[in-house]
């Protein structure tokens, strides 16, 4: 992997392996590139392959280089996929996607509102000009079907003239076969066809299962009654009218909408813990070892219910020897929050712990010795999914909807500080496997190792070095730096890869 900017390096990892949408910002947090993908991970990743990359066109590295930050969107498949990017390429317009930014590719409807006598028509382009506009859909079929189905069931013109009139009438077939309720001869009042214009835009917005369910009775009808080739029509009336709520009812997770989405997550929590506010800043700790050996632990942050690693920190647990996470949580509390009153740093607006009451009280009595007894505090117990809280009148649980926006904001923040200590526990690992391949060669001793790793920076680096490289450290001969890179070579290759991106 090629060098990535640290917010995309740190959030790599993170990917799913689904389907979704991709937004690149530049230095100036501008959404620069959209992008689409079955696999997320992998189509992300891509783009710091440097193999890959350097088979690339100059435009497309120089595109790359602009990259300072990534955001993600998942969605069931691929043609809802395809419809997010095309809706946020309309939204953004970002530079770097200069073939679909007029959003050529996807068919809608336009509601020509700011005519007198308003119209339904077809379009790939959709525009801020006071029209509204219902899709775009991936399937052109829908928006011919679902078109003329608005059309005839509230007796809609189909003609493109701006003002019709008599002249209009006298070509239109439409009024004579009782499709069109003919407002361009006063056959109705034009505010009774703005009403049924108003209805059909509705339907389109809402939907309605009156509509549908009259609609699967004609066809029920006509089928008992062999009229085969009716029925057949209903029904693919309603195949199309169902694809169009499927695809209303696809709510696209823009940066935006996940941003208010968070901001009102932040509001329940307040609700729920009896917060005098919205929680601002919350920050989270997790801890991780393996049997009680190198036990670290983590803290990250959300600011407004976004989690932000630019505030993450993590932590090697220096007082605790063996499995005692309540301990481990007391230790890393302490250190975190004493440093900030020292340095005379804002504190979190809430504390969050994985863990139950026992982590949760440890966090509270290392609090209490700070003078910080006030600071809200809660915990997440991962296996029901429960809030735990301990306020002066006593503990408690609190069992919110998982579905529910506060309780997205804490799952979210605790999965961030779990992934992130799993991540510096298993990288603290590697690396002291990796340093100690040095301390099997002869003639290389602490003051040598320090001088090596200071120059290299890991034993992987090492490896990938030029002997000559090595040798031009001090204390270091042309023969040694041939045995130290051999080594080396021979411990990165039987180690599990490096997370280094």
């Amino acid at each position: 992997m090629t060098a990535a900017p640290e917010p995309v390096r740190s959030k790599l990892a993170q990917l799913p392996d689904k389907p979704g949408c991709y937004l690149f910002r530049d230095r100036n947090g501008e959404i620069v590139y959209v992008g689409k993908a079955k696999s997320l991970r992998k189509r992300v990743r891509s783009y710091f392959d440097a193999a890959r990359m350097a088979r690339e066109s100059p435009k497309r590295r120089g595109m790359v280089k602009c990259f300072a930050d990534l955001e993600w969107i998942e969605v069931p498949n691929e043609a809802a996929a395809l419809l997010t990017e095309g809706q946020l390429i309309a939204q953004y317009r970002p530079r770097f996607n200069t073939a679909l930014r007029d959003d050529k590719r996807y068919l809608a409807l336009r509601a020509w509102t700011h005519l007198d006598c308003p119209r339904f028509s077809e379009c790939r382009i959709v525009r801020d000009d006071g029209d509204e506009y219902f899709g775009p859909f991936p399937s052109s079929t829908v928006v011919h079907v679902v078109r003329d189905f608005a059309e005839r069931r509230w007796g809609l013109r189909k003609c493109d003239a701006a003002a019709p009139d008599a002249e209009t009438h006298r070509h239109c077939l439409d009024d004579r076969i009782a499709q069109c309720s003919a407002p361009c001869v006063g056959a109705v009042s034009p505010e009774d066809y703005r009403a049924r214009f108003e209805a059909a835009c509705e339907f389109l917005r809402r939907g309605d299962p009156a509509v549908t369910a009259s609609l699967a009775e004609e066809m029920r009808a006509a089928a008992a009654a062999q009229d085969f080739e009716k029925a057949a029509r209903i029904r693919d009336t309603l195949e199309a009218l169902r694809k169009m709520v499927e695809e209303r009812a696809r709510v696209v997770r823009t940066p935006s909408l996940a941003r208010d989405l968070a901001r009102k997550g932040c509001a329940q929590l307040a609700e729920a813990l009896r917060l005098p506010a919205p929680p601002r800043v919350v920050e989270g700790f997790d801890i991780s070892h393996l049997g009680g050996l190198e036990t670290v632990a983590s803290m990250v942050a959300c600011v407004d219910g976004v989690t932000t690693p630019q505030r993450y920190r993590h932590f090697r647990i220096k007082t605790v020897a063996g499995i005692d996470d309540p301990a481990s949580i007391a230790e890393v509390v302490h250190r975190r929050y004493a440093r900030l009153l020292e340095e005379q740093k804002p504190l979190p607006d809430l504390v969050m712990l994985d863990g139950g009451i026992t982590q949760l009280r440890a966090a509270r009595a290392a609090l209490a010795r700070l003078g910080l007894a006030d600071l809200p505090t809660v915990g997440l117990a991962e296996r029901f999914e429960i809030l735990v809280v301990d306020w002066p009148d006593g503990t408690g649980e609190l069992v919110l909807p998982k579905d529910c926006e506060a309780m997205k904001v804490m799952i979210r923040l605790r999965d961030e500080a779990h992934r992130f200590a799993i991540t510096y526990n298993r990288n603290s690992r590697l690396k002291r496997i990796r340093e100690s391949a040095l301390d099997e060669i002869e003639g290389v001793g602490p003051a040598r190792k320090a001088a090596l790793l200071k120059r290299f920076g890991s034993v992987r680096r090492i490896a990938e070095a030029d002997p000559a490289d090595v040798a031009a450290v001090s204390g270091i001969g042309p023969a040694l730096a041939t045995q130290i890179v051999d080594t080396a070579r021979r411990n990165v290759g039987n180690a599990p890869p490096s997370n280094r991106v």
